[in-house]
């Protein structure tokens, strides 16, 4: 297990180069030019911008402004916004811890609502309850994001009255119940169809007639043997999902105006701050690769038949 771990680490090192290269050279594509956008209607001297860029770095071809990003970024320095001035660590450490949180509330909200329903639906295929989540879960996933927002805004906050439309604390959990909802809804309806087709299938597998021909209790049926091998694919699926309900919230967060990494990186794209877009992606970069790693070894916990060398 070690040996796998530590494999799996090596292999996450050019991976996380790759994809961060790539967000690196998307900003540097982006027409435009940050120092000149700073100076703003006003009249300037090139010479002055030449020199600004020249401090920063900007003039320099672009795989040398990405290895000494990267370089930095070994070090912990993400960079300084131009325009403000303020590290980029610090910006992401105030606005990160938001989305984290909506992003955790949404995966639990996922994981316990869409697993349950999946569960239900999946002892009894072909029952109404069956059909009738496959139709929830087709709404779901037929609706759009920015959608579903707006309209839990008009009947939780305009017309029930029991939330306000937008997040007034992004630091209230309460605040940021409403959010997670929508933005754990897609998943959520994934999950439970997942869930239920995994089980459904499950259902008519070998090992179960031999658990029931024994005459082991239901509860032990169904919550050992069913349940940790029709979850095998509901975790690798949740796995990736951390992250992209992470990207995800960056809708969320408008509509909803929490001020976490989705209003951090408009903000920056509207200014043409790469390097802070640079940063919160490669945060997010690293935070899928941890995921990844981490279903593989829940792998061998759901099903003792799989062994890492």
């Amino acid at each position: 297990m070690g040996r796998y771990v530590a494999r799996r680490l090596l292999q996450m090192i050019p991976v996380f180069i790759g994809s961060t290269f790539l967000i690196f050279a998307m900003m540097y594509a982006l027409p435009g030019d940050p120092v000149r956008a700073l100076m703003g209607d006003q009249a300037y001297d090139p010479a002055v911008v030449a020199s600004i860029r020249a401090d920063l770095g900007l003039d320099q071809p672009l795989w040398q402004q990405y290895f000494t990003y990267l370089g930095n970024l070994v070090q912990g320095d993400f960079g300084t916004e131009i325009a403000s001035k303020r590290e980029i660590a610090d910006i992401i450490a105030q606005a990160f811890p938001i989305t984290l949180r909506l992003t955790l509330f949404a995966f639990t909200f996922t994981v316990l609502v869409g697993i349950g329903l999946g569960v239900i639906a999946g002892l009894r295929p072909d029952s109404v309850r069956d059909r009738g989540l496959l139709a929830l879960t087709l709404v779901l996933i037929s609706m759009p994001s920015f959608v579903l927002g707006y309209l839990m805004q008009y009947i939780f906050a305009f017309q029930l009255g029991v939330t306000t439309a937008t997040v007034q604390d992004s630091e209230n959990i309460a605040d940021l119940l409403l959010p997670a909802i929508v933005l754990g809804s897609l998943s959520l309806a994934y999950v439970a169809r997942l869930t239920r087709t995994s089980m459904a299938e499950n259902l008519r597998a070998d090992y179960m007639r031999t658990a029931v021909a024994k005459g082991l209790p239901r509860r032990r049926i169904v919550g050992v043997h069913l349940m940790r091998n029709s979850l095998v694919p509901v975790v690798t699926f949740l796995g990736t999902d951390i992250g992209n309900l992470m990207t995800g919230a960056i809708v969320t967060e408008g509509i909803f105006n929490v001020q976490g990494v989705g209003k951090t990186i408009f903000d920056a794209l509207t200014r043409r701050e790469g390097a802070t877009v640079v940063g919160i992606a490669s945060l997010i970069v690293l935070v899928y690769l941890l995921t990844s790693l981490l279903v593989d070894l829940l792998y061998a916990v759901l099903d003792p038949r799989i062994r890492y060398a």
